[in-house]
């Protein structure tokens, strides 16, 4: 029997059957974007910071003026004008006319300022602060009972607004028809004078003459 050979020198070796190649692994993913979320998402927040600040310091834009339908625009409102000083009431009665409050009727019918004393007698004088000013009216009683007048009630204002009582002690010295204490019978009309001690260089203006002290008073003018 005889040995089998091996192919010759210039005979190929038979063909060998390998395994199939593998394939290399895929290359891992580097996983960079929840970095880079986090860096927007930072970035995100400051400028909300920074942009907030910007917001308070930068003035809001003013407003365009508003325009006419001809295009032109519209003139801005004048401002208003100050208030003016209150006027005298010229509507309020003057010396010699007739004003009724309550049950009485007055009628101032004489005004004397300037006065520096009043009496005659040396011992019992009255001298005047700056100045008497001798206001005479009548009053008239229009209700059905006798009825009691009080000069205190009567105020006097000079020309800046500033407001006056009587001083019942200097109009002691004067000649009048009722006293404080007097009562004005129904019907009955009597002369009172009633005295003010005012500023040497003030000027009556008006009155508020008045049924009681209680009472809404009328209102006259002096000048």
């Amino acid at each position: 029997m005889s040995t089998p050979q091996g192919p010759g020198p210039n005979q190929p070796y038979p063909q060998q059957w390998s395994a199939a190649p593998v394939p290399p692994p895929a290359p891992k993913k580097s996983r960079k974007w929840p970095w880079i979320v986090g860096v927007l998402a930072a970035l995100f927040v400051i400028g909300i910071a920074t942009g907030g600040d910007k917001d308070e310091a930068t003035p809001a834009p003013t407003a365009a003026a508003p325009a006419q339908a001809d295009g032109q625009p519209v003139a801005p409102a004048a401002a208003p004008a100050a208030a003016e000083p209150a006027a005298a009431d010229t509507s309020a009665a003057g010396i010699g006319n007739p004003v009724r409050d309550g049950k009485f009727e007055f009628t101032v019918t004489n005004v004397e300022s300037g006065l520096s004393e009043l009496g005659d007698n040396p011992y019992l004088v009255e001298k005047a602060q700056g100045q008497f000013v001798v206001v005479t009216m009548t009053v008239l009683n229009t209700s059905d009972k006798p009825k009691s007048i009080s000069p205190g009630s009567q105020k006097l204002f000079d020309a800046q607004g500033r407001t006056f009582t009587a001083d019942p002690t200097a109009a002691l010295n004067l000649d009048t028809d009722v006293a404080i204490w007097d009562e004005i019978n129904p019907g009955n009309s009597v002369t009172m004078k009633i005295v003010y001690d005012m500023p040497a260089d003030a000027a009556p203006a008006s009155m508020e003459l008045h049924d009681s002290m209680f009472s809404g008073g009328a209102k006259v003018n002096l000048q």
